[in-house]
């Protein structure tokens, strides 16, 4: 019997700016539930790829799948609602509004209304809002203006107004930036949950090792733009060429 198809897939993505080769060629394929860590040193291509994934970049060569469908010439909110959601490196909340309000638009806009901070609220959206907030563990922050929040508790918002759209794969993009050492257990086990109780494939960027070898099922190792290694965690580092990609950068 065939494997099941990948539920996000690049064959042979590459970028190319002003005569620079960003991502060379990337063939990558994950499959659905899977926890893939991206590694590499700064500058190897990874947040770039992200943006090819959601479509804020538009590649110059190869594809990109999603559930087996072509979605490479698709803007990034069609990508959304066929079932990809995104976070940053740095915090995307609007920080003066309420954390409950930051959550709610992402709810409502997922509904099919709008981003209008001055829209009345819809009542599912709303309702919808506030489970999120109890599953990231804001329950009781609601009212709170979201820029107030650690940086720690605004990744956590971050993914909560991922979650109201119920999306099938989650790119974190550095998850871990900004946050202190004392927040990073619980955002770690947030994460954990998320993927192992509620199913979601995540893809995620992330330079703390410890945060990826205790999370990943698989790591994927990018360098100058190129697809270096893709394996378990114990084959990756192990394998001398990533460690020479590394020189200098403990792993």
């Amino acid at each position: 019997m065939a494997p099941p198809a990948p539920i996000l897939a690049t064959r042979s993505l590459g970028l190319d700016i002003g005569g620079a080769r960003i991502v060379a060629d990337v063939s990558l394929e994950v499959r659905a539930g899977e926890l893939v860590g991206i590694i590499g040193p700064n500058g190897a291509g990874k947040t770039t790829l992200f943006n090819l994934l959601s479509g804020l970049l538009s590649p110059t060569s190869g594809t990109v799948e999603l559930h087996g469908r072509d979605i490479t010439g698709e803007p990034p909110f069609r990508r959304t609602r066929a079932g990809l959601g995104r976070t940053f490196q740095v915090s995307s909340v609007f920080p003066l509004l309420s954390v409950r309000e930051n959550v709610r638009l992402a709810a409502d806009s997922e509904l099919g209304g709008t981003m209008r901070i001055w829209q009345r609220a819809s009542r599912v959206g709303a309702e919808r809002a506030d489970q999120a907030l109890e599953r990231v563990g804001l329950g009781g922050r609601g009212d709170s203006p979201a820029g107030l929040l650690s940086h720690g508790d605004q990744r956590k918002l971050e993914i909560a107004m991922l979650l109201v759209g119920n999306p099938d794969v989650i790119l974190l993009d550095e998850p871990m930036a900004g946050v202190s050492v004392e927040d990073v257990d619980e955002l770690v086990e947030l994460i954990r949950s998320v993927h192992e109780e509620e199913g979601k494939t995540v893809l995620m960027v992330e330079h703390r090792m410890e945060v990826v070898i205790g999370l990943a099922e698989r790591i994927a190792v990018m360098h100058h733009g190129a697809l270096l290694a893709f394996d378990e965690p114990d084959e990756v580092m192990a394998n001398e060429t990533v460690q020479t990609a590394y020189l200098g950068e403990p792993l």
